[in-house]
C-alpha cells in the first residue's frame, strides 16, 4: 500500500503543477478575470485541488521573537543534544546576563504522526516564562536502516538522557502520547536514586490509563489483537527514501484515522475555505492554510515503537496494572517521591478521555498531596489542552505557577501556590 500511495502521489504531480499554474493565472491582478466571481472560483478550485493532493513537508517553528518582562527579545533555535531518532532543540532567548533564570523546561512532544511543530503554539506561549527545550522526533522514513531500531524502551531512555543533559532542577512536560514514557522515565530515575530527576512533571491529555472513559481510539485497540496491527498497518518504506526497507507505521495512515474521526468538520472547513477564496476573504483563508499546513504534515513511526506502544498502553494497560517493565526493570510510579506532579485534561477530549491522565495520581501514591495538582480545562477538546486561546490564558499560568512553586525536586522549602483548579 505504501508503494501504491507513493505511485499515486507521483502520478498526480503534473496535475498539481497545472493546478498551481491555473491558480496563479486566475489570481493575478493583471488578469481581468481575477476580479470576477468566476475567475476567483477557478483559482479557488485549483488551489483546493493542489492543497488536497500535495505532500506537506516538515514545517518550521518560525519563532524568532518573544516578549519577556514587557520587552521584545530575539529567539534562536539551537540543537543541544542529538541522537539518530531525535534532536533536542533549545529556544535560546537573548536575555540580560544578570537576569534571574527562568524555569528550565523539557517539553516532550508527541511521537504520534505529527511533527514537534504541532506544539508551536505551546512553545510560543511558554517562551515568555521558561527556558524551553523541545524534542524534535525524526521521521522514520528519513532514518537509514543502519541507524538501528527504535522502540518504546529507547524512547524512555532518550527522555532520561535528555534530563541528564539538561542537569538538575529541570521541569518536564509530556503532551499526550509522551505522558506514559515520561512517567515511566521519572519512575525509573526515582527508583535508581538518580540525582537528575526533574523538579516537576506535568502530564497533559495523556493515555495513562485508557480503561477510564475510553474513546473511539481506545476502543479500536481493544477490538483488535497485536497481530492485526502488525499485518494491517505496518509497511516498508519505499525507495528512494533514506529509510528504504525500514518497517514503519506510515504517517498517512495515522492522518487518515484522525481525519475520519471528524470527517464532517474537515469537509465543512474545506467548503468554507473555498467560499472565503471566492469572496476574497484573505484573512480567513490564511488561517485555514496555517492550520492545515501543520495538520496535514505527518511523519512515519518505527514499527517497533508503534507496536510496543499499542500493546503496552492500549491493549494490555501495563502501566496502571503494575506490569510495565523497561528492559526487564519494573516501572513503578509508587517510587516517585521527590517530583511534584501536575496533570491537565480537556473537558471534551475525544482522544484521551477524562480521567485517563488523572490516573497518574492514583499510581504515584507516594507523592505528597501538597506536591500535586489536577486541572480540567472546560470547553476544550484534545488540541485545546496544549494550544489555543484558553491554553494561553488559563492553562499556561497554572503550569508556570506550579513550576515556580517547586524550583527543585523535593527537599526545597518551596510551598505550593497553585490553589485554583477544577478538581483535586
Amino acid at each position: 500500500m505504501y508503494q501504491l500511495y507513493e505511485l499515486n502521489h507521483a502520478a498526480l504531480q503534473p496535475f498539481r503543477a497545472y493546478a498551481d499554474a491555473l491558480k496563479l493565472a486566475y489570481s493575478n491582478p493583471l488578469n481581468p478575470m481575477s476580479h470576477t466571481a468566476m475567475g476567483r472560483s477557478i483559482a479557488a478550485s485549483a488551489e483546493l485541488f493542489e492543497r488536497t493532493t500535495r505532500r506537506y513537508g516538515k514545517p518550521s517553528f518560525g519563532l524568532d521573537k518573544t516578549t519577556v518582562d514587557f520587552n521584545t527579545v530575539d529567539v534562536h533555535e539551537e540543537v543541544v543534544w542529538r541522537r539518530s531518532f531525535c534532536d533536542l532543540i533549545h529556544f535560546r532567548r537573548d536575555l540580560p546576563a544578570k537576569r534571574k533564570a527562568d524555569p528550565k523546561l523539557l517539553l516532550v512532544a508527541p511521537m504520534s504522526g505529527h511533527y514537534a511543530t504541532l506544539l508551536r503554539g505551546t512553545v510560543e506561549a511558554l517562551l515568555p516564562h521558561c527556558e524551553v527545550y523541545i524534542t524534535d522526533w525524526a521521521d522514520a522514513r528519513m532514518v537509514p536502516m543502519a541507524a538501528g531500531k527504535f522502540d518504546l524502551d529507547d524512547y524512555i531512555e532518550y527522555v532520561v538522557e535528555m534530563l541528564h543533559a539538561l542537569g538538575p532542577d529541570t521541569h518536564v512536560v509530556g503532551v499526550c502520547q509522551p505522558s506514559v514514557p515520561v512517567l515511566a522515565a521519572v519512575a525509573l530515575m526515582e527508583a535508581r536514586g538518580d540525582r537528575f530527576v526533574p523538579a516537576t512533571m506535568t502530564l497533559m491529555g495523556g493515555p495513562i490509563d485508557t480503561r477510564s472513559n475510553p474513546t473511539a481510539v481506545n476502543e479500536l485497540a481493544q477490538t483488535k489483537d497485536l497481530n492485526w496491527f502488525r499485518e494491517n498497518v505496518i509497511m516498508q518504506v519505499p525507495w528512494p527514501n533514506p529509510g528504504f526497507m525500514r518497517d514503519v507505521y506510515p504517517g498517512f495512515l495515522q492522518l487518515s484515522g484522525f481525519m475520519m474521526m471528524n470527517l464532517d468538520k474537515h469537509i465543512t472547513a474545506h467548503k468554507d475555505f473555498f467560499r472565503h477564496l471566492v469572496k476574497n476573504d484573505g484573512d480567513s483563508a490564511e488561517k485555514h492554510r496555517d492550520f492545515y499546513d501543520e495538520y496535514l504534515a505527518v511523519m512515519d513511526l518505527t514499527a517497533e515503537f508503534y507496536l510496543q506502544t499499542v500493546d503496552t498502553v492500549f491493549i494490555r494497560h501495563s502501566l496502571p496494572k503494575g506490569e510495565m517493565t523497561h528492559r526487564g526493570e519494573p516501572v513503578d510510579p509508587a517510587a516517585i517521591r521527590k517530583v511534584a506532579l501536575f496533570t491537565v485534561e480537556g473537558e471534551n477530549d475525544d482522544i484521551s478521555g477524562l480521567g485517563q491522565t488523572k490516573a497518574a495520581h492514583d499510581l504515584s501514591v507516594n507523592i505528597p498531596k501538597d506536591r500535586r495538582a489536577h486541572y480540567v480545562q472546560p470547553k476544550v477538546g484534545h488540541y485545546g489542552v496544549f494550544n489555543g486561546s484558553r491554553f494561553r490564558s488559563e492553562i499556561v499560568p497554572r503550569m508556570v505557577d506550579f513550576m515556580r512553586s517547586f524550583p527543585k525536586a523535593r527537599g526545597s522549602n518551596a510551598k505550593l501556590r497553585l490553589v485554583d483548579s477544577a478538581s483535586n
